[in-house]
């Protein structure tokens, strides 16, 4: 839930122990962990990069520290993705989240330019929320002879490009991008996997895009009205729903008991757990 900032470096590499654990006893032997690894230096990222692989962590996400965002030149930012590309045992992904770095918000020429030139970068999440920049990126990397020239390290990997929110599931897929990493698909797995099922169908079968269609507006609605409450409201709702999500970790203050309430309620989120209910088999 967008809370690695808040580990130790003890608590990051026990975290991933136990998902690897998990997924592997439950067969999921090839289902890849990624950990954010972003610090405020480019020496404690790479530390982290390194022992996030070393505990079996598959990827690294990695956002630019914030904290002399104003400092940090186009030249600079480019630099810090270099390094730490090249450093890190495991292929890095590019964070671009303006909200929490200090409003850094990386441009579609400087991300495929780190493409270009970094093999160990495997892609992008953008939670800017910017979907001209999404399309200008998916539009070069999905070019065959961009590819071609561009390879990455593992040369059976391609450079995927995904949202930060799942409001643009669907307008993604159609200009190539490869889907989202959310903290809404914790509250609603079964439907967002759904909007990425019929939006892949759609692109040979027009007849699937209204279901498709219908479903982002559902998520979209539900997915702008929880972010207002952040963390805490994402966390509350996991906690309603499947009971565990817990409270977020300090400074981050829980939701109070009105505003707690006032998320369930609301005729968004009611409407995406009718639907999550529906898909999931589950009545509660």
């Amino acid at each position: 839930m967008g809370e690695a900032i808040h580990l130790s470096h003890l608590e990051r590499v026990r975290l991933i122990h136990a998902a690897r654990k998990a997924l592997d006893n439950a067969r999921f032997i090839d289902f890849p962990i990624i950990m954010g690894t972003g610090a405020g230096s480019t020496r404690e990222t790479i530390e982290l990069g390194n022992e996030a692989a070393a505990a079996g962590a598959d990827y690294a996400i990695v956002i630019a520290s914030g904290y002399f965002a104003g400092a940090l030149t186009r030249s600079a930012l480019k630099a810090f993705f270099v390094e730490v590309a090249q450093k890190n045992p495991i292929p890095v992904m590019i964070y671009n989240f303006p909200g929490a770095s200090g409003g850094i918000d990386l441009d579609s020429d400087l991300i495929v330019e780190l493409a270009a030139e970094c093999p160990n970068i495997c892609g992008v999440k953008l939670t800017c929320g910017n979907v001209g920049k999404l399309t200008r990126i998916a539009e070069a990397v999905s070019d065959p002879a961009w590819a071609a020239k561009y390879p990455r390290k593992d040369p059976q990997s391609k450079f995927i490009v995904l949202g930060g929110f799942t409001d643009f599931l669907v307008p993604s897929t159609f200009v190539n991008g490869h889907g989202a990493i959310t903290g809404l698909a914790n509250v609603a797995p079964h439907t967002i996997v759904k909007v990425h099922q019929l939006s892949e169908a759609s692109r040979k079968d027009l007849s699937f895009l209204p279901d498709a269609q219908h479903l982002q507006g559902v998520i979209a609605r539900a997915d702008y009205t929880i972010a207002k409450t952040s963390i805490a409201g994402t966390k509350h709702l996991l906690e309603k729903l499947y009971g565990y999500g817990g409270l977020p970790r300090k400074p981050l203050a829980p939701l109070d008991p009105a505003a707690a309430e006032a998320i369930w309620e609301h005729t968004h989120t009611q409407e995406l757990v009718k639907l999550e209910r529906q898909l999931s088999g589950k009545t509660v």
